[in-house]
């Protein structure tokens, strides 16, 4: 039975007073416009106004191929990844909120899907996607004084160095015990070799540096004159940095040629009218539960649907703080999990009528109702969760949103169920003296 109900009533209605901050919607009153009373609080100093996709925002969504017909099957993964990254990155300079990159195989077909919403100038979006990576080494130019890192951009010019003569990169542990962690090994063609050991005699102590897209991603120092072509970045680097610089790396020095498959457009009008209907049905949704649950339970079909509210609340709350990027799909498995939220109710409350048909008092009843029921509902769950993993890994685009979506509501489901539930029959049901 549950242990000091008042604190946990009180940490409910914490949490619920919370959830009803988080979800205000912003205001205008008088030509002023008034955000979330917890908007400018250090622990939510952001905007919290829901993140909507392409569906619900408008905007464009983009299919890509991409050309391996030059690339080696051993690196085609790493250069799909690399093209990836680098879309992602290119796509975040433009100013938009949650855009979605995704990649895709099937066969010897690899593509990469974009999903860019509430985008203004869509041909510029098109045409930043298609350009190709441009990977630079640079050198200190012969007036600048030793560049600090706040300086190193404008103090750097060309070489001649490029991502063409670079063959590839890759990340290893570090051998020498001086330089713990990963280092980045990175070879040279021919033609990259011999301009690779001018520029290493002719920089010896001095920073080199590299630019993707004209955005410096490394700076190493000269330590040695090398004349094979196969050198060593080093920097304390941990695995995700080492594997990181690896992917940027590659995508200048594997360039992927890509080509529009498909482009289709979806406008704020028709976004504007997907939310109506998607507030529409999640209204009738909660609706149709809650009557279902008063008129079936009665008394304790009241406290399943405060518990139901309070889950509605604090789920859109974190969808909110997260922030989840909210498509057609995504408030699908929100409307979704509203069902299954009562499911562990349901459960708990057959259970209960049963042990009170059998001449236990509600203390007891209540006890053994939600003990017993337990096992079923984690069970069910967890096969649940489990799909909705599977889901969200090999998905893609509105159904990894669908995944996401689903899996934190059957999450909140549980607490809702479990903890919300059990803590108002503790509080108020035993001591109720009418029927079930």
């Amino acid at each position: 039975m549950i242990k000091r109900p008042r604190l946990i009533l009180l940490l409910i209605i914490f949490l619920t007073i919370s959830s009803v901050l988080i979800d205000l919607p912003k205001v205008s009153f008088g030509g002023r416009e008034f955000s979330h009373p917890v908007i400018n609080t250090k622990l939510f100093a952001r905007d919290l106004e829901p993140k909507l996709g392409l569906d619900l925002a408008g905007g464009v969504q983009l299919v890509m191929s991409a050309d391996m017909s030059k690339i080696e099957d051993r690196d085609r993964d790493n250069a799909l990844e690399s093209a990836k990254n680098i879309i992602e990155n290119r796509i975040n300079l433009l100013g938009v909120s949650e855009p979605v990159v995704q990649t895709a195989k099937a066969g010897d077909q690899h593509r990469i899907i974009v999903e860019i919403a509430g985008i203004a100038d869509i041909e510029a979006a098109v045409s930043t996607v298609k350009k190709t990576a441009h990977l630079e080494f640079r050198t200190l130019k012969a007036d600048s004084p030793e560049a600090t890192i706040a300086a190193l951009p404008d103090s750097f010019e060309s070489s001649g160095l490029t991502g063409s003569q670079l063959k590839r990169a890759s990340a290893a542990p570090s051998q020498d015990p001086q330089t713990p962690g990963y280092v980045v090994n990175i070879e040279f063609n021919d033609q990259g070799a011999k301009k690779f050991e001018e520029i290493t005699r002719n920089n010896l102590s001095k920073p080199v540096a590299i630019f993707l897209d004209d955005q410096l991603i490394s700076a190493p120092t000269v330590q040695a004159v090398i004349a094979d072509g196969r050198a060593q970045i080093t920097g304390d680097f941990t695995s995700s940095d080492a594997k990181q610089l690896v992917v940027e790396l590659n995508a200048g020095a594997l360039p992927v040629p890509l080509k529009i498959e498909s482009q289709t457009r979806v406008g704020p009008t028709l976004g504007a009218d997907s939310i109506q209907k998607s507030i529409l049905a999640t209204g009738v949704g909660l609706a149709s539960v809650a009557i279902f649950m008063i008129l079936y339970y009665r008394s304790l079909g009241v406290f399943a649907v405060v518990a139901l509210i309070i889950y509605s609340l604090i789920t859109f709350a974190i969808f909110k703080v997260i922030p989840v990027t909210l498509t057609l799909a995504g408030i699908a498995g929100f409307v979704l999990s509203i069902g299954m939220a009562v499911d562990a109710n349901i459960l708990i409350f057959e259970r209960i009528k049963e042990e009170i048909r059998w001449g236990k008092p509600r203390h007891e009843a209540l006890f053994s109702g939600f003990v017993r029921a337990w096992s079923s509902i984690r069970d069910s769950n967890v096969s649940s969760l489990i799909t909705t993993a599977i889901l969200f890994n090999f998905g893609t685009g509105s159904i990894r949103g669908f995944a996401l979506t689903l899996a934190i509501g059957i999450l909140i489901s549980m607490f809702s169920a479990i903890t919300v539930t059990r803590t108002f029959l503790r509080m108020f049901w035993v001591k109720d003296t009418s029927e079930v």
